[in-house]
């Protein structure tokens, strides 16, 4: 198309819009289109216009290489349009793929609300990657702890200040007797299922070597099970 008949058109069609929406500004729609989407609409057309023209002109005479780039470029949009749609099957997908790749990546199963999925580590524990305060936090799932218990290591890089704990609170480590501080974490999450205000202990530094995930933070779901070679996780909200 040459440069000046194109250039015709495009300013028809944009006086044309143009008389349009002033005519039918106080009604507020265009054909039974509202005023903001006949502008969008129009804007588009003009701008398909302009890059058609110019892709026409850069093949011109080229009839086979032109028809080659267009089939390429509709297949691509095609395919990012179908990924979209199945954008959250395809997350789940990618989710359970790195679950299975790197255990302790908790997954929310898809359609069925907040039930998140944990697969056991190689050494037959289950080892939960958590988010305490905003900050990952690798915690063993422990059903025989009373509490969440938290290294000191964990503490630090969850926010909590060290420096105002007492230690006053006696637990049972591997290694015996010891003594922990009183604390609440403002945000526990596994995956999908988030909890606030959450009693936990800290530990007193060298007598744990993981953070573990009890039964303060496990009390709160609706229950917890294991099967086979994973740990299902359900809030009480789950569907």
């Amino acid at each position: 198309m040459r440069p000046d008949r194109l250039l015709w058109i495009v300013l028809a069609l944009l006086a044309v819009a143009t008389v349009a929406l002033i005519w039918r500004h106080e009604a507020g729609d265009v054909a039974g289109i509202d005023s903001d989407s006949f502008a969008t609409l129009v804007w588009f057309i003009v701008l398909a216009l302009v890059i058609g023209s110019g892709v026409l002109s850069m093949f011109y005479g080229r009839v086979a290489e032109a028809f080659r780039a267009a089939l390429f470029w509709l297949v691509l949009a095609a395919g990012l349009a179908l990924g979209y749609s199945y954008r959250v099957e395809l997350r789940a997908i990618a989710d359970r793929m790195i679950a299975e790749f790197i255990p302790g990546h908790p997954v929310t199963r898809p359609g069925t609300g907040l039930v998140v999925e944990v697969v056991r580590t190689r050494d037959g524990e289950f080892t939960v990657r958590a988010d305490v305060n905003g900050h990952r936090i690798a915690m063993l799932v422990d059903t025989g702890a009373s509490s969440v218990v938290l290294t000191p290591e964990a503490a630090k890089a969850a926010g909590i200040p060290l420096e105002m704990l007492r230690y006053d609170v006696p637990i049972e480590t591997a290694k015996g007797r010891g003594r922990a501080a009183a604390v609440v974490i403002d945000k526990l999450a596994v995956g999908s299922i988030v909890e606030r205000r959450v009693p936990a202990l800290i530990s007193e530094p060298g007598d744990l070597k993981t953070s573990l995930l009890g039964m303060s933070f496990l009390n709160r779901l609706e229950s917890f099970e294991v099967r086979a070679s994973r740990l299902l996780l359900r809030a009480k909200n789950a569907r």
